[in-house]
């Protein structure tokens, strides 16, 4: 059984831990979808209220992915007689450095997609101008 001083050390960290992985996760989100509308204008062809409305859906799923994640990996568990602080500090490193990393690749994700949806709204955009030539071609040619 734990002692107290380690309850209470780990009742710290917790109380340290989540307000920095919400606002990790608020940061990066905010940055996200604040610059994010230009790519949702552009891959809805400027049609404002599907893109801001889609941007919102997206913010939505980002934070219920990524604050869930964070409270699944909140536990510590720690087996040692008396949790010190540099051990405290050292756990604490590793979750909030872990869960950095896991935002950048969430990040990292979400530009990819911004990015391939605005390549395949141009490769759309592409193929009607081709079809109007097409069709502009066969009705000069008649």
């Amino acid at each position: 059984m734990m002692e107290m001083s380690n309850v209470n050390m780990i009742a710290i960290a917790y109380a340290i831990y989540l307000p920095i992985a919400v606002f990790l996760t608020y940061y990066v989100a905010k940055t996200l979808f604040n610059n994010s509308i230009v790519f949702m204008m552009d891959i809805f062809r400027g049609r404002e209220a599907i893109a801001l409305s889609t941007n919102k859906l997206f913010r939505l799923g980002f934070y219920l992915l990524n604050l869930g994640f964070a409270l699944l990996i909140l536990k510590i568990s720690y087996r040692g007689t008396a949790l010190e602080l540099q051990e405290m500090i050292e756990l604490l490193s590793a979750k909030i450095g872990g869960f950095s990393i896991y935002l950048g690749v969430m990040l990292l994700l979400n530009l990819f997609l911004f990015f391939r949806g605005k390549r395949k709204t141009k490769e759309a955009i592409q193929q009607e101008l081709k079809m109007e030539r097409y069709r502009a071609g066969l009705e000069g040619g008649e």
